[in-house]
């Protein structure tokens, strides 16, 4: 059930629906929960029991956590957790990887073995549900949150289903506190904001993500049958596409949270204005990167860091944010290449001649967009061998005739630029909030009759989703 099908809307206008008219918090609050695991059965009925597992570990941990007064006592129960959360991402996510990698190895090695790889079908939005519950895992032990006492808010805390596909990563002392207070729709629902939110995460999914699908992927899938300039226009239209399809789906999740009451991180804060990488991962996945940070990257680093030690933290924080999008060296390798641009930033910044350079700051921000833009091939095809064929023909090394498409990709990145700047101006998120009623729902449903005409002929599922 995808966010841009009618069996969707029809879904959630049941649930708002009956959500709305009970007086009882609690009657609210289950019906919601029954819901999320309703579209979460959708996807996959047979890993509901992961979802139920996760949350008794969190719940049951986290109270016993709330017991123990000292931090040395909580440990125990702290691992616990990790070793049911991890084990479960690890074994339906990482097995076949790693013990492919093991038999490569071995083979390098001269050390010739065999086993059979087990078919394991991968949980839908299991990284995101894991790391959720490893967040208020770690807040609970370090004790910046109280334990979550009431067992149907916790586990609604895990299975949400605006977010449970792909996110956004709450924190338990963002959600969890909003689940203990009753909500009221004249409060709590920003209804104007919600309605344009879920419109326009909508025009960025079904109608741009999906529509550059159709162009993007058999360019992807094959390099050498297409032109030098063919490549190029490829990976600049993947440069949108990969932000329209996950900040659609985010826009949408933040959306539909809205209209019933509760109120999620806002996931992209118009990531392709960065001027450098590390601001770019500030706007990008907001909610990962900071749990990244906060969870990993700060603990690693230390709080009296030397310039080795925030290096290594960086790779190594930055390795395993590439592996958490996927179980393939081609993510890792994605990462780390982000974790070493990063460091360059950081040995830039603190040297002189950064300071001696402010004339060419002007270049921050294409250079930030190019290096950007170019890495997100090797996060695309997956696999080294077909990403180097890929940048053979864009660089010219391999294959690939000259084509009428030359500038075609600076054009989509000029473009994609202007429309991003004038997002960014929040004018007629304004002008929407002043007008009549009336005049606002004329001009919300002529919105919609625009935009669904434009609507992709073929649905593609979620990027993030296989995350």
């Amino acid at each position: 059930m995808l966010f841009t099908q009618a069996l969707f809307l029809v879904f959630f206008a049941a649930v708002f629906a009956l959500h709305w008219s009970l007086r009882a918090a609690r009657a609210r609050k289950l019906v919601l929960l029954v819901a999320s695991y309703a579209f979460y059965a959708s996807w996959d009925a047979r890993f509901l029991p992961l979802l139920w597992l996760t949350s008794a570990t969190g719940y049951g941990c986290g109270l016993a956590m709330g017991r123990q007064p000292e931090r040395a006592r909580r440990r125990p129960w702290l691992l616990v957790a990790l070793v049911v959360d991890l084990g479960i991402l690890g074994f339906f996510k990482y097995h076949d990887f790693f013990r492919r990698s093991a038999l490569e190895l071995l083979g390098w090695l001269g050390l010739h073995a065999s086993a059979s790889t087990l078919d394991v079908v991968l949980p839908v939005g299991i990284s995101f549900t894991t790391f959720q519950a490893l967040g208020y895992a770690f807040d609970v032990y370090r004790g910046k949150l109280a334990p979550a006492r009431d067992a149907l808010d916790f586990a609604l805390f895990v299975a949400f289903f605006p977010q449970v596909l792909a996110g956004p990563i709450s924190r338990g002392g963002e959600l969890l506190p909003q689940l203990a207070e009753p909500r009221r729709l004249a409060a709590h629902v920003p209804v104007r904001a919600a309605l344009l939110g879920f419109l326009a995460g909508f025009v960025k999914k079904a109608c741009v993500a999906d529509t550059l699908a159709t162009l993007v992927d058999p360019v992807f899938a094959e390099p050498a049958a297409h032109s030098r300039a063919a490549a190029w226009l490829a990976v600049a239209l993947y440069h949108v596409q990969i932000y329209c399809d996950f900040a659609g789906y985010s826009d949408m999740a933040v959306a539909s949270a809205a209209l019933l009451g509760y109120r999620l991180p806002r996931n992209f804060e118009l990531p392709y204005l960065a001027r450098s990488i590390g601001e770019f991962w500030r706007r990008w996945h907001v909610t990962l990167s900071t749990w990244m940070r906060d969870y990993l990257y700060l603990p690693l680093v230390g709080k009296r860091p030397s310039s080795a030690r925030r290096v290594g933290a960086l790779l190594v924080t930055m390795g395993l944010c590439g592996l958490w999008h996927g179980a393939g060296w081609a993510f890792v390798g994605f990462g780390v290449l982000h974790g070493v641009y990063l460091v360059v930033e950081d040995l830039w910044r603190r040297s002189a001649l950064a300071r001696t350079t402010v004339s060419l700051r002007f270049l921050a921000w294409p250079l930030t967009t190019l290096v950007v833009l170019l890495t997100w091939p090797v996060f695309r095809l997956r696999e080294f061998a077909q990403a180097r064929a890929l940048y053979g023909l864009l660089l010219g090394v391999e294959g690939g005739g000259s084509g009428e498409l030359a500038l075609g990709w600076l054009a989509v990145v000029a473009l994609f630029y202007a429309a991003q700047r004038a997002l960014a101006t929040h004018a007629l998120a304004e002008r929407c909030a002043r007008a009549p009623a009336w005049a606002f729902a004329l001009a919300y449903g002529f919105a919609w009759s625009q935009v669904l005409p434009w609507v992709a002929a073929k649905t593609t599922p979620f990027l993030y989703s296989r995350f």
